[in-house]
């Protein structure tokens, strides 16, 4: 937790049903696709959008013969992912076969880590709103191979098989139940995918299947909880259901929510909730189940034949250590210490790695607030509204960092900033450059501000009674002045000989 900020938790999500109150427990399974360019056990290509079965090894079509090689690379990714979820790392251990039949499953099992995973527990600072904060504890971060992809709206009669991803490494992390709300169960995915694109262990992409988790929700009543937390006995939390494969943060609490309340409800009208795994259908709202407890595989796990115990060198985790980037928490508690920003403007500049690289070329050499409020409230403005992503800006950070160097030096005024910031979005080009060619330099000459005010308030005497009798009147004179002056007379001049002319 960031230490010079003081924290407190949220209080759990309350749901009122019809005979009482209860309380959610949510836990996630997160699957991330480790960032490399070769699958886990073979060279083949990881790219997205290749034409189907075009990116597979033979040891990805289980042929007869072929044998898994571990990627080192990949080993890395999810040690540096562990390591940034402050996560112990384990120099042993090993890979498993959970066996079971699928048609995209060309080998009739995956690979995975089911007894001895490469990543113990671990902890995520789930950040709910400045000032307040979640602790959700990491149970285990394992390695697995992704399964194909099934394809059945070709063909009315038959269904079709993609291999591309099979083969791809996965990094299922796996969270206790320590999630109180749908909107916590949002942040905390949403800041796992923020730290692994800080890492560069995972792009994050939900659309494209990359990011994706398994959600269990239970309920219980007011207090069980705290019962749990001292006993460790999941038995006070009630029955979980499991909902399979959630890409989209906001289908995430929409699951959520529908799934509590039907579970709600069959226990209050004396049912019993059946642990099972279920899919949300976002079009009608809701979960439907998928596969019942009973009625689950039973995976017949085994230690894979074909793979030795993975053992790593703890001098090789450290190196992997002293290189890690600086994670978004201490970056956004640096951007609060050195530069005097709000935790809120850390926040939103820290959210992506892009924007706050951005952000800190602006800043450099500069004042923090000032580029802060640049970047935030122009820059992202301006993106937003035109649908850009900071990598396709218009306007580069050396570029807004000029803008801020006129307005620091009097060249402009914020306000010829503004139309300045306009043209470098649509024109581009230097902005020292053309504040000279087109004249828009800030007129700071006293003597050529005072003649304006002077012209101003003799042509309005009865205004000038009123300001006298109300002090506050006095803008008046200052936005005629600037409008007089085409808005390149220095405001602060003009404020103050507007003051000593009415005699204030």
């Amino acid at each position: 937790m960031l230490d010079h900020l003081t924290y407190t938790a949220p209080e759990p999500k309350i749901i009122q049903g019809a005979k009482q109150d209860w309380e959610l427990v949510i836990g996630l399974e997160v699957h991330a696709q480790v960032a490399s360019n070769a699958k886990l056990f073979s060279g083949a290509s990881t790219g997205f959008g290749a034409e189907p079965n075009s990116h597979v090894a033979f040891v990805d079509a289980a042929m007869p013969g072929m044998l898994p090689v571990i990627n080192e690379f990949c080993v890395a990714q999810a040690v540096k992912t562990g390591l940034g979820l402050k996560a112990r790392i384990n120099l042993v251990s090993a890979f498993d076969r959970k066996n079971y039949f699928y048609p995209d499953l060309p080998q009739g099992y995956q690979i995975s880590q089911l007894y001895h995973p490469i990543v113990g527990e671990g902890e995520v600072i789930v950040d709910m709103a400045p000032g307040i904060a979640r602790r959700v504890r990491i149970e285990r971060i394992h390695l697995e191979q992704d399964a194909g992809k099934s394809i059945h709206d070709m063909d009315p009669n038959m269904s079709f098989v993609d291999l591309n991803r099979t083969g791809v490494a996965l990094m299922e992390i796996v969270s206790r139940p320590d999630i109180r709300g749908p909107e916590e169960a949002a942040a905390y995915v949403a800041k796992l995918r923020q730290i692994m694109r800080y890492l560069g262990t995972c792009d994050g992409n939900m659309q494209n299947g990359n990011l994706r988790a398994d959600v269990n929700v239970s309920v219980c009543p007011p207090g069980a909880y705290e019962r749990y937390q001292e006993t460790q006995d999941f038995s006070h939390l009630g029955t979980r259901c499991e909902i399979k494969n959630m890409n989209s943060l906001r289908f995430i609490q929409q699951a959520i929510e529908y799934e509590a309340r039907r579970q709600i409800a069959i226990i209050e009208d004396g049912g019993t909730v059946v642990q099972e795994t279920r899919l949300y259908d976002p079009d009608r709202g809701e979960t439907r189940s998928m596969r019942s407890k009973e009625e689950a595989h039973d995976y017949r796990y085994f230690p894979d034949p074909d793979l030795l115990p993975l053992e790593i060198e703890q001098d090789w985790v450290d190196g992997i250590a002293a290189a890690m980037p600086e994670l978004p928490d201490e970056k956004k508690a640096r951007f609060v210490t050195e530069l005097g920003l709000s935790e809120y403007d850390a926040g939103v500049l820290t959210a992506e790695v892009e924007s706050a690289d951005y952000f800190e070329q602006v800043a450099a050499g500069r004042d923090g607030k000032m580029a802060a409020n640049w970047v935030i409230n122009e820059l992202f403005g301006r993106l937003n509204k035109e649908g850009l992503s900071v990598e396709t800006s218009p306007v580069s950070a050396a570029q807004l960092g000029g803008v801020i160097d006129l307005i620091g030096s009097g060249a402009i005024s914020g306000k010829i900033a503004k139309e300045l910031f306009e043209i470098l979005w649509t024109e581009g080009g230097d902005p020292a450059e053309i504040v000279e060619s087109r004249g828009m330099k800030q007129v700071t000459d006293l003597g050529a501000i005072e003649a304006a005010v002077d012209e101003i308030i003799a042509a309005n005497p009865a205004q000038v009674e009123k300001a006298r009798a109300n002090p506050k009147l006095a803008g008046w004179f200052v936005g005629q002045v600037l409008k007089a002056t085409g808005g390149k007379a220095n405001p602060a001049a003009v404020n103050e000989l507007v003051a000593k002319k009415l005699g204030q």
